[in-house]
């Protein structure tokens, strides 16, 4: 019975030995940020947007309502607390952020108008765009200002971007943040844990909530009269709603064990990143198409430097333009990189202000690409020229100087283009001398293409190429489309349509074992007289398959 686990909120040994495990890692945690208990505390949380989400119903409680106010580098957890403020104002710049802290100390300028009601001032540590590091003392600045002039407005700081490589020092209560979210998964890779920590003299927006879970009352009745009482031994206990995910958390003493055995301290960890990033960078920025231009366009904020960790993590997001100074598909960067076992996300990052600022997407372009079809993720992710997402190469503990050559050989085996010439001023009059060599449908969306033979008729429909993307591969489970960039093998179905037959043929040109065939029919339609002139009455018409 040692190492039997029971609910917590009992008394029998197993339930004891839960608690006092819990307590005791909850107690590591706040060491690991070098934070006094008797000034913080820490909530459990299944991630940081957990946290985030925990602060932001505390705050919508209260009466009036709150003003909230976010940096634009913000995580988009962060940003979604605005729909829960009465009022609410996004900081597009540090100066801007910087003389709304000056006017909040200086009563005589006017205080803002916000400042009739609670406030809060939320931003992250480390922009998960590109890892740039944002001031760590506007927490102290803002608590300073506010004291000045009778301000109520509390810090949420989002660490969980920063403390995956880098360590936060909470040892000055009066200079750290009302609130912190972070997710363990980020810094340990398990097990699936985040925290809010809670300095406790800004516990008070907390006093109102009104929901309450399993464990964080100590009575409660139900019929006749509605009444509870909340505990109020510590915050933690008020907050905790349900039973803990014990096991997990347990688990998370083993994470301290192994990482710290491994790695030493985060400290070690940021250097090491650090030196790894710096090489990075200088690589993919010395990359150079044959006539000049730059392969790489790399979204670096001018306050930070890859040479200072207090100012830059251990991210590069980019886009690449080719020869002729256009954009390439991230998607299509993508692809080719699984083919390299490299590993990287692209898309909006979760960083819709930092994405439309060195995008320069204006809020008209987002909406148009929106209703265009573009989705965070998709294929469809360059809009009138300008791309809608980045690529975000991360590093880690892990990582080694291996990893920085395959990534800078990777753009410059498949990007860099080494014979282009300066691109000439062409005139395409009528007498240019310019043809269509072959032309190519895609009858399965995602999957090999179809050359047309020479000189056979296609007919072209309003929507574009008979037979173009009339298929797709589902999901039996999300029904949602599949496509290469989740799974690459579909370059290996090759269609092929058969008009005599009525059928679409599809082979797999890769390995499969002998007792599946490698390849299957698809009726072109219900209808076979639907067939004579070679055209589908309808897309509606293809049966139910394996295929589409």
């Amino acid at each position: 019975m040692q190492h039997l686990f029971g609910n917590p909120h009992s008394n029998s040994s197993s339930s004891q030995l839960s608690t006092r495990h819990i307590e005791d890692i909850r107690h590591r945690a706040l060491r690991f940020l070098k934070a006094d208990p008797a000034f913080f505390d820490l909530v459990f949380v299944a991630n940081a947007t957990a946290g985030i989400k925990l602060v932001a119903e505390a705050f919508r409680e209260q009466p009036g309502g709150f003003w909230y106010g976010y940096h634009k580098d913000a995580h988009t957890s962060l940003i979604g607390m605005r729909e829960a403020a009465s009022e609410h104002h996004c900081f597009g710049h540090d100066e801007e952020v910087a003389h709304w802290m000056q006017t909040l100390s200086a009563p005589s300028s006017g205080a803002p108008s916000h400042c009739a009601q609670n406030g809060l001032f939320a931003y992250p540590a480390q922009s998960n765009l590109n890892g740039r590091r944002l001031p760590l003392f506007w927490p102290g600045r803002l608590r300073s200002s506010c004291q000045s002039s009778k301000c109520n407005v509390y810090s949420l700081l989002d660490a969980a971007a920063l403390l995956s490589t880098s360590p936060l020092d909470l040892s000055d209560p009066s200079q750290a943040p009302d609130y912190t979210v972070f997710s363990f998964y980020k810094i340990f890779g398990f097990p699936d844990l985040g925290a809010l920590v809670i300095r406790k003299g800004s516990a008070l927006p907390f006093a109102g909530r009104k929901y309450f879970g399993g464990g964080t009352v100590e009575s409660v009745t139900c019929t006749n009269e509605s009444w509870h009482t909340r505990k109020q031994d510590s915050l933690h206990e008020q907050l905790e709603d349900g039973t803990l995910p014990i096991h997990s958390i347990v688990a998370l003493g083993t994470a301290f064990d192994v990482h710290e055995k491994l790695f030493g301290s985060l400290d070690r960890i940021s250097s090491h990143t650090s030196f790894l990033t710096n090489h990075l960078y200088e690589g993919l920025s010395s990359l150079r198409h044959a006539n000049g231009l730059p392969v790489c366009t790399i979204y670096k904020d001018s306050r930070s430097s890859y040479q200072d960790a207090s100012t830059q993590g251990p991210v590069v997001a980019f886009n690449i333009r080719n020869s002729n100074d256009e954009w390439v598909s991230n998607a299509e960067v993508e692809k080719l990189a699984v083919i390299r076992n490299i590993q990287f996300r692209t898309g909006g990052l979760c960083n819709p202000g930092g994405i439309a600022s060195f995008l320069r997407l204006e809020p008209r372009d987002v909406r148009r690409n929106f209703f265009a079809g573009q989705r965070c993720g998709n294929e469809n992710d360059i809009h009138e020229g300008k791309p809608t997402g980045a690529i975000r190469l991360s590093l880690g503990a892990m990582s080694n100087m291996q990893d920085i050559t395959a990534v800078v050989r990777f753009v410059e085996e498949f990007f860099v283009d080494n014979h282009c010439q300066p691109r000439p001023n062409v005139s395409l009059g009528a007498n240019a001398d310019f043809y269509v060599e072959m032309v190519s449908i895609y009858p399965i969306k995602s999957c090999g293409s179809l050359q047309i033979p020479p000189g056979l008729e296609w007919d072209i429909r309003p929507e574009g190429l008979a037979w173009d993307r009339e298929w797709c591969l589902i999901h039996q489970g999300t029904r949602a489309a599949l496509s290469q960039k989740r799974l690459p093998q579909m370059a290996l179905l090759r269609p092929k349509i058969d008009f005599e037959g009525g059928v679409l043929r599809v082979r797999f040109d890769g390995l499969l074992p002998p007792s599946i065939p490698n390849e299957v029919t698809v009726p072109l339609s219900l209808d076979p007289a639907s067939l004579q002139d070679s055209t589908p009455q309808d897309s509606n018409t293809c049966c139910p398959s394996r295929v589409c």
